[in-house]
């Protein structure tokens, strides 16, 4: 493959990774809480090389995966002690962030773990670095980690499917019919940390949230439906990756931020355009209740 399509093909996969997970997310309405996993993650990265001196993926995955499940449980902690939810997360994920970039700059200063690279990413640089696994060569480190990472998110979608769906819309239901509601909760959370240490190198710390967040809040405002809504939020997470960097190529801007710049307009064409959910379908509901209403008092 061309270096160009295997840029494109790690930002699709970022796209479709983080979308697909992100939906339970949006259902769940834990938005701030990927933000604040998605910046944490940073401090398992670092102490994950400090204690085994490599930056191989499966060291990094262990320690985004152990410290995205401390993030969520110091969260709820916190919450369950009478914090206010988005103070709970403001806390922790400004503390353990803290952290992680102190480490970052007294003992990982000279080498490949930069504060600027972690929050910012750099999609460019992908096609370079390659691994050979499987006897396959030439294949970037990037598309090796985000790959493993959407079939591990799949399959854990289509085995825990009912309960991720009725935790999701109703915990206290989930609860009753026996659904273990704190092991799916630290499940999702482990998901998004993987998934956020899989898209470092692409996307940055930052601009995953976009990936994260935004293709599920835009599926969810054209469909009723959460099967439809996966399969939707994945595609317009490929879109916005695929169009962002051919926008960026021809504006010569960053790459990472055209995709999420994509997603932002993406969003706010079907925020006003959604047939249920949209600006304009409400105010044309809104007309014609007015006229309605008009018509029974003339009548």
């Amino acid at each position: 493959m061309s270096y160009e399509a295997w840029i494109v093909l790690t930002g699709a996969l970022v796209g479709v990774t983080c979308g697909v997970t992100g939906c339970f997310l949006i259902l769940r309405r834990m938005a701030m809480l990927a933000d604040a996993i998605s910046h944490t993650v940073l401090l398992g990265i670092v102490l994950a090389f400090l204690i085994s001196h490599s930056l191989d993926g499966i060291y990094m995955f262990i320690g985004a995966a152990i410290v995205g499940l401390l993030t969520a449980f110091f969260v709820q902690l916190l919450n369950s002690g009478g914090v206010q939810s988005d103070a709970a997360i403001g806390v922790v994920f400004t503390s353990l962030f803290a952290i992680g970039v102190i480490l970052i700059s007294l003992l990982a200063g000279n080498i490949h773990l930069d504060v600027d690279h972690a929050l910012m990413g750099e999609i460019t640089f992908i096609p370079w670095d390659t691994v050979e696994w499987f006897g396959l060569t030439g294949v970037p480190k990037a598309v090796w980690m985000l790959g493993t990472v959407l079939v591990l998110n799949v399959t854990i979608i289509t085995l825990f499917y009912k309960e991720l769906k009725i935790s999701s819309f109703d915990p206290a239901l989930a609860a009753a019919i026996g659904i273990p509601v704190l092991f799916i909760h630290y499940l999702l959370m482990g998901m998004v940390s993987v998934t956020t240490v899989a898209s470092f190198d692409s996307v940055g710390a930052i601009l995953v949230v976009a990936m994260l967040i935004v293709p599920g809040a835009t599926a969810y405002l054209l469909t009723d439906k959460l099967s439809v809504m996966l399969i939707l939020s994945g595609a317009i997470g490929v879109v916005a990756a695929v169009s962002g960097y051919y926008a960026a190529t021809l504006l010569n801007v960053s790459i990472s931020g055209a995709m999420a710049t994509v997603l932002g307009l993406i969003f706010a064409i079907v925020f006003v355009l959604s047939p249920s959910h949209g600006l304009l379908s409400k105010w044309m509901m809104k007309k014609k209740y007015i006229q309605s209403k008009k018509q029974l008092q003339q009548s």
